[in-house]
């Protein structure tokens, strides 16, 4: 069992920076792989990027390749999204989610899901 909890989410001008967390409970996350995942208001749930257990892979969705960063500090149990040149179209409901048998894009390739933290980007 894996319990996920994000922070960091909150308003910023476009351009600017944001860095979200995401921490995690247990003993075993590096034998998770981790993503960040987006809602926007009335669209789909949209992969933002993911990370492998032990931080070597990642994968980012077309959106926001070049601007976001994630990475992954595996000795606190923590993962993170540095967001940069941020733009209006990355104001949404930003989940971390974990899983271990499966890896990329697909939502349903994560068993553990946090509640959310919300990034308004203002133009």
């Amino acid at each position: 069992q894996v319990q996920l909890v994000e922070s960091g989410g909150g308003l910023v001008q476009a351009g600017g920076s944001l860095r979200l967390s995401c921490a995690a409970s247990g003993r075993t996350f590096s034998t998770y792989n981790m993503a960040w995942f987006r809602r926007a208001p009335g669209k789909d749930r949209e992969f933002v990027g993911g990370i492998s257990g032990s931080g070597g892979i990642t994968d980012y969705g077309h959106s926001v390749k070049g601007r976001f960063t994630i990475s992954r500090d595996n000795a606190k149990n923590m993962m993170y999204l540095q967001m940069n040149s941020v733009e209006p179209e990355d104001t949404a409901v930003y989940y971390c989610a974990a899983g271990r048998a499966g890896w990329g894009p697909a939502a349903s390739s994560y068993d553990y899901w946090g509640p959310g933290t919300q990034v308004t980007v203002s133009s």
